[in-house]
């Protein structure tokens, strides 16, 4: 990724944080966090990955209300950042924090657990 597709990547990353922290009213975007974002090399389409808390359905619905967000985000970028064309913004659920927990869930029951040190036997 080239320097100017970096800027323009963090750029977008920090105003749809502030934008579906202060802006946007529907409460089931309220569990949203902006995990990265990839822009592509021309700067026309931005794919961003969010992490979204709950259940299978409730990130079905979240990623249905960020998609219909999308009018209002993009005239928003159009506002705060200075490039001639707004990227295509695609929403994509981060599954990477799921992938952690449960790897670390795994870890968890095959590694031995340790003792306090008060409580060693020996």
């Amino acid at each position: 990724m080239s320097r100017r597709t970096e800027q323009v990547a963090e750029a977008i990353r920090r105003i749809i944080s502030e934008l579906l922290l202060m802006e946007v009213r529907d409460p089931r975007l309220s569990n949203v966090t902006v995990v990265d974002v990839d822009v592509s090399p021309d700067i026309r389409y931005a794919r961003i990955h969010v992490s979204v808390l709950g259940d299978p359905e409730e990130q079905k619905s979240t990623l249905a209300a960020l998609r219909r967000a999308t009018g209002f985000l993009r005239t928003e970028l159009a506002h705060r950042m200075p490039v001639r064309y707004v990227p295509e913004l695609r929403f994509q659920i981060d599954r990477s924090t799921e992938h952690a927990i449960h790897i670390s869930k795994l870890l968890g029951e095959v590694l031995p657990q340790e003792e306090p040190e008060g409580e060693r036997r020996g």
